[in-house]
Parts: C-alpha cells; sequence; structure tokens
C-alpha cells in the first residue's frame, strides 16, 4: 500500500529494535541517571567523614584526658562493630545511659554520647528507664563512624608506639652519655695516676745522694801507725826513761 505522496509507510521500511540495542539504551540510561546520584552521595559521605572526625577531635579529645578519650573511643567502636555484623541482634541495638561502663564511657566522657547520637542512636523510654536504641535507617552513617572510630584508634596507636620508641631511644641515648661520663672520669683519674707516680720517680732520680745517712769515721787505732784515723796528727809513743 502506497501513502499519499507515493511512498510505502515506515512501517514496511523498518524493522522492530533488537533485544541488543534495547539492552544497551537501557543501560546507557540508568548510567545517565546513577552518575548525578553517585555523585551526590560520595559528597553526602565525604562529608560525614569530616563530621565524625570532627566529633573526635577536637569533639572528644579536647575536653578529655587521653586515657578517657581512648576508653570512649573503644567502647563507641565496640558498639558499632557489634551493630554492624549484626544488626538484627536487638542485644546490640540499644544500651542503657545508667548501665555503670557506659555511663562512665559514654555519659560522663564529654562528647562521646554526641557521636553515638550520630551514628543513629536516639533517646527513649522503656518501662520507666532511659535507653538509647539505634534506627536502622542510620545503616549509612552506622558504616562510616565505625570506620572513622577505627581509623582514631589507629592514629593514636601509631601515636603511642612511636612516643615509647622516642621514649626508648631518648633513655638508650642519655644511658649512653652518662656510661661515657663515667668512663671518662675514671679514665682521667688512670692517667692522673699514672703521671703522678710518673713525676715522682723522676724526682727520686734527680736528688743527689745524701751524706747524713753515711756512716761516720771509725775512730779505732790501726797497729803500727801511731795515729788514729780520726786524729788528723799522727802521734808519736815516747820512749820509756833510762834508768842505771
Amino acid at each position: 500500500m502506497s501513502s499519499e505522496y507515493g511512498s510505502p509507510p515506515p512501517s514496511e521500511y523498518s524493522s522492530p529494535p533488537s533485544a541488543e540495542f534495547l539492552a544497551a539504551a537501557a543501560v546507557q540510561r540508568r548510567n545517565a541517571t546513577a552518575e548525578p546520584n553517585s555523585e551526590s552521595q560520595h559528597l553526602r559521605q565525604h562529608e560525614q567523614r569530616l563530621m565524625f572526625r570532627r566529633l573526635i577531635d577536637p569533639g572528644i579529645y579536647r575536653p578529655n584526658s587521653s586515657e578517657a578519650a581512648m576508653a570512649s573511643l573503644k567502647t563507641l567502636s565496640r558498639i558499632a562493630e557489634n551493630l554492624v555484623r549484626e544488626p538484627e541482634n536487638p542485644k546490640f541495638r540499644q544500651f542503657k545511659p545508667t548501665n555503670d561502663m557506659i555511663k562512665r564511657r559514654l555519659v560522663e566522657t564529654k562528647g562521646a554520647l554526641e557521636y553515638a547520637i550520630a551514628m543513629g542512636f536516639r533517646p527513649e523510654v522503656k518501662d520507666f528507664q532511659p535507653i538509647y536504641v539505634w534506627n536502622e535507617r542510620r545503616g549509612e552513617e552506622l558504616q562510616i563512624g565505625a570506620q572513622i572510630l577505627q581509623e582514631a584508634m589507629d592514629i593514636a596507636e601509631q601515636k603511642s608506639a612511636r612516643s615509647q620508641r622516642n621514649a626508648a631511644e631518648a633513655k638508650a641515648v642519655a644511658e649512653a652519655a652518662t656510661k661515657n661520663v663515667l668512663l671518662a672520669f675514671m679514665d682521667d683519674r688512670k692517667t692522673k695516676m699514672l703521671r703522678d707516680q710518673r713525676d715522682r720517680h723522676v724526682r727520686e732520680a734527680s736528688q743527689p745522694v745524701s751524706r747524713a745517712n753515711s756512716p761516720p769515721p771509725s775512730s779505732a787505732e790501726i797497729p803500727g801507725i801511731g795515729h788514729t784515723l780520726s786524729s788528723s796528727d799522727p802521734v808519736v809513743d815516747e820512749p820509756p826513761p833510762y834508768h842505771d
């Protein structure tokens, strides 16, 4: 059948699109819609990571001691990891602020409870008791909060290990310096002792022999000589007198 202008209708020339063509078009449409969503999701998660990092530093680190801050981070991380591992377990979906450990590490430690709230925990009252229950619609916040907690604890452990290593190295350097000072002192003493001993020997060798220690001259008579050693003039014996 011809059209008004003498050409056949389009249906007589074109065939229906193939399955491959339809699948490719569907993928293209899905990618076109997914790219903006993926970009916005990435930006949102980036902002959430920044928020959680600020909740830790300065939020938890600044107003608390390092020991209290690390204890609260470990408790928050344990709560988050248990909930990520078993999200349907009712035991992990809530915590009581009246619990001794929770009270000490989350309630009394400044900034810790705010971090739990940012991960999706909301205050409620159950059986006339205060309780914090996790909102299952905050799964993304829970995942990111758990990651940032682990990141913060890893950084803290690295700093602690580096600090301990530096302290050990400084101690070793100080001990070596002390040992060197002691060895130098002992070496100086030994050198001085040897020098004094050498000087003493030199003085003794250079001094003349003292005459005061020589024996006195003897006064004994020597037969046949007629004088003594102590006398400088000879003594002559007179002959005996003559008698008739």
